[in-house]
């Protein structure tokens, strides 16, 4: 994979588009998992409103673990991309 080159003067505006990169990454992941079944909720733990609530926080929780840790490698094209319009808008 091409590993993205930042230079000083936009180290601070290439974390940003990092964050936002792997932030729309995880919810993409997550609803992923949620059409997977992974967010609902299980018969062992007895159910109710409450369960289902906190299935769908540690789905979003999961979700986003797995994309800082790299996820389906989207966040990386994502944050090219996004790379790529910033310095050409910034040529302006």
């Amino acid at each position: 994979m091409q590993t993205l080159l930042v230079s000083a003067g936009a180290a601070h505006d290439g974390s940003k588009l990092r964050a936002a990169a792997v932030a729309l990454e995880a919810q993409f992941i997550a609803e992923m998992l949620k059409a997977a079944g992974f967010s609902e909720a299980r018969e062992a733990f007895g159910g109710g409103a409450g369960e289902a609530q906190f299935a769908s926080m540690l789905n979003d929780e999961y979700a986003g673990a797995i994309a800082r840790r790299g996820g389906f490698g989207l966040s990386e094209r994502i944050l090219q991309s996004l790379m790529e319009t910033h310095h050409e808008t910034a040529d302006f």
